[in-house]
């Protein structure tokens, strides 16, 4: 038989938003992963890609392999990725896991459904390259800031109210509609908020900038003077204005929910939720797919209309977008992220030092295992030989195979593990 779990070599992404040199956690594991490659001090290192993405295809690391990539090698071999998975998704692993070392903002963005999806693809290819659905999920690993849903309804008011500069973007008119809105009609208040979202996001560029430059200026000299700025989220705004100047999404920060992730918490995307991740190292799991929707902190392709139609206007307060992990019942060093969708799903994996062997066990699932912490030798029936497993290693398990774990550090091991639960 060929091996059916092996160790990859995985993508690296420069993008400009990364951190920098060993300030990344993408570098610090690619680094202990291999030896052999050098981190360039000057160079961001934004993103992991550990899958089959054909922008990112993971290379096999053994040689006895035929296949040079893990994309490759399920096209040959389809069964590894468990019979309900390769028949859910004809034959190809859903879900693409990455680690991303956010130093400044990405682009305010959300995800179009399956349906928008299929429309937006057909009508710009070129913008949209796929027609699937793209829920996401952020694990921090350090502590980890984002922008995550609509605020509640209170909380844009009283900015509406501190911020004459937002308010004079979104005019009079639809501010009071917003601030008359009650909490007993739900859909008249996502249609205030809709309507005040849009005219933000859709003010004549002069207008904007100028207003976003009194606003910078009145909140610099403010801050200058020692005053409380909270009130108009002061500290964040001068941060956004300073990575991405003259930028309409500095002003969304009155509108998002900013979200604090500790490391091992998480937050849930799902379709059409505007979001932007700040600042922070985090693993994320997504369904395989490139379309992004997206209106500001960007030098990207920006399509504001469609993402003002697409949005979900539900209020919410920021705790509620925490996702929680379930320990599992049959293994208490597990804890499950298991998300609304059936594309993926993670494990967190925490082996304590009295722990000298532990058994990955076997799943109905194709996974990908990544060491964060810890050392430990790696011996499977489906592996050609031992794998010496420590921080940044990363595997692929075919479905129904296990690996023992003889571990060999004083701290114990953190893993995550990504697979799909059908």
């Amino acid at each position: 038989f060929p091996p059916a779990v092996f160790p990859l070599s995985c993508v690296v992404q420069n993008y400009s938003w990364g951190k920098v040199g060993l300030e990344s956690e993408v570098a610090k594991l690619v680094a202990s992963g291999d030896p052999q490659v050098q981190i360039q001090p000057d160079q961001p290192y934004a993103e992991l890609w550990m899958g089959t993405h054909p922008r990112g295809d993971a290379l096999i690391r053994d040689n006895r392999i035929p296949q040079k990539t893990l994309g490759q090698w399920i096209a040959d071999n389809p069964a590894c990725l468990g019979a309900k998975v390769k028949d859910a998704f004809q034959g190809h692993l859903p879900f693409l896991f990455k680690v991303l070392s956010v130093n400044t903002a990405l682009s305010v963005q959300a995800h179009p459904n399956k349906e928008l999806a299929a429309k937006l693809h057909a009508q710009f290819p070129e913008h949209y390259p796929d027609a699937n659905h793209k829920p996401e999920m952020a694990i921090a690993l350090t502590p980890f800031e984002g922008m995550c849903g609509f605020r509640p309804v209170e909380e844009i008011v009283s900015f509406l109210q501190n911020v004459p500069e937002l308010r004079a973007l979104i005019g009079e008119v639809a501010a009071e509609q917003l601030e008359r809105s009650g909490s007993d009609d739900p859909r008249g208040v996502s249609a205030a908020l809709r309507v005040c979202f849009t005219r933000l996001m859709k003010s004549e560029k002069k207008f904007f900038v100028d207003q976003l430059n009194m606003l910078v200026k009145r909140i610099s000299q403010e801050a200058a003077e020692g005053k409380d700025t909270s009130g108009s989220s002061g500290d964040l705004l001068l941060r956004l204005h300073s990575q991405y100047p003259g930028d309409i999404g500095c002003f969304t920060i009155y509108f998002l929910n900013v979200v604090r992730l500790e490391p091992g918490e998480a937050m849930f995307l799902g379709a059409n939720e505007p979001h932007a991740y700040l600042h922070g190292d985090c693993v994320e799991i997504m369904a395989c797919s490139d379309n992004t929707v997206r209106a500001g902190l960007t030098p990207k392709f920006i399509d504001v209309l469609t993402l003002c139609e697409m949005l979900n206007y539900t209020p919410a307060p920021s705790s509620s977008k925490i996702f929680p992990a379930a320990q599992s019942q049959l293994d208490p060093h597990v804890y499950l992220y298991d998300p609304p969708v059936p594309d993926f799903s993670i494990l967190r994996i925490e082996i304590p030092a009295s722990i000298k062997l532990y058994l990955v066990s076997a799943m109905d699932s194709a996974s990908i295992l990544l060491v964060i912490q810890g050392t430990a030798v790696g011996t499977s029936t489906a592996a050609a030989s031992e794998m010496s497993l420590h921080r940044g290693s990363v595997l692929f398990i075919s479905a129904n195979e296990s690996i023992s774990l003889h571990l060999s550090s004083p701290d114990g091991m953190l893993l995550f593990r990504a697979c799909c639960l059908l």
